[in-house]
């Protein structure tokens, strides 16, 4: 036998940094190594990654995203809302219309894109089962 140094693997307990998690997930990217698919529909989320084979089955968004693109949404169209109000004085319906619509458009590009960023806070917080089913 051969006197060799050994580096044992890194802990399962070391950080995982938030930030690459949570552009990772936004992207809808696999939290863990950013190459494979988060997502497999518009918002059923894959059972393992493609790329790493990272287990996401145990993820849990539930409501927190639809509500999180609730409050955004909200927010972003009333104040757009006030700003084309003040300046424009539009007509009614054309502001209900293009609101209604407008709504619907950003809630549909927010909402996928909010739950692959709570997909990847989960990870990196190692909640929900993450701690010790994928590697650091």
């Amino acid at each position: 036998m051969t006197a060799e140094t050994i580096t044992p693997p890194p802990p399962m307990t070391a950080e995982r940094p938030i930030g690459p998690a949570l552009s990772r997930g936004w992207r809808r990217r696999c939290p863990a190594c950013g190459k494979g698919k988060l997502l497999t529909g518009y918002l059923k989320v894959a059972d393992h990654c493609p790329a790493c084979g990272a287990e996401m089955f145990h993820q849990r968004a539930d409501d927190g995203p639809a509500y999180l693109t609730i409050l955004l949404v909200g927010h972003i169209m009333a104040v757009a809302l006030h700003i084309v109000w003040s300046a424009f004085r539009p007509a009614p319906i054309v502001m209900a219309l293009t609101f209604s619509i407008g709504v619907v458009l950003l809630a549909l590009y927010l909402l996928p894109r909010i739950k692959g960023a709570f997909i990847g806070l989960q990870w990196s917080r190692k909640m929900h089962g993450f701690s010790d089913k994928l590697p650091d």
